[in-house]
């Protein structure tokens, strides 16, 4: 598996299944925000809510597997759970949202749009086990880096990747992820992509991924 950093909370994630190749796009976002949002095709699309950050499908290519709501998805081999979240804007204006925890691979990987608070018990329950974690560290409505904190030992992935913080060209006024480096206290590395299988996760150590744009 390859997971490549688009982003705000973009990711473009290459499996396998009994389909063959795929391309999971996630959350994929609008150009306003100063990031441009690459095009591409793929074959699942997952949207975590109705904000431009969020639902641009049309920078995306083909004719993909849309998951927009809540709910349990299966497709080509490849499982996708919504699970019903809150997201705020930096006014406090809320909306609904999910949290998308996809399988494929024998991987887990759980995307946390851009929530703002700490999971419930409920939201815990229904995630489960997470092996690769894509959280909001840059505030603005979404975690700031002490919550992200807090949300990475509710969850105790192996693999850890920010999302959702300042970067060169971005309009929107989030955090850097430097604080959350510090504040998190684990071992940190930077890549483009990461390619990523089952048997790299056989240490009990969970590992802190910066994925470059």
């Amino acid at each position: 598996m390859i997971i490549q950093w688009l982003g705000n909370a973009g990711f473009k994630i290459q499996t396998k299944s009994q389909a063959g190749d795929l391309v999971v796009c996630m959350d994929p976002f609008s150009d306003s925000s100063g990031i441009k949002m690459p095009r591409f095709q793929a074959d699942i699309l997952t949207m975590s809510c109705n904000k431009e950050l969020h639902n641009n499908a049309e920078a995306i290519r083909g004719e993909p597997f849309v998951i927009a709501n809540p709910g349990e998805y299966e497709t080509k081999g490849v499982f996708v759970y919504g699970v019903p979240a809150i997201i705020s804007d930096a006014k406090g204006k809320k909306d609904r949202a999910a949290i998308y925890k996809l399988i494929s691979e024998d991987l887990s990987i759980a995307h946390l749009s851009a929530i703002g608070e700490t999971l419930s018990d409920e939201q815990l329950e229904k995630l489960g086990t997470v092996d690769i974690l894509l959280v909001p560290v840059g505030s603005n409505g979404s975690l700031d880096y002490k919550k992200a904190s807090e949300v990475v030992s509710q969850i105790e992935p192996r693999v850890v990747i920010p999302m959702y913080y300042k970067t060169t060209g971005q309009k929107t006024d989030l955090g850097g992820v430097e604080d959350f480096i510090k504040h998190c206290g684990l071992k940190s590395e930077t890549t483009d992509k990461l390619k990523i299988s089952r048997k790299d996760l056989q240490t009990k150590d969970t590992k802190l991924v910066i994925l470059s744009i």
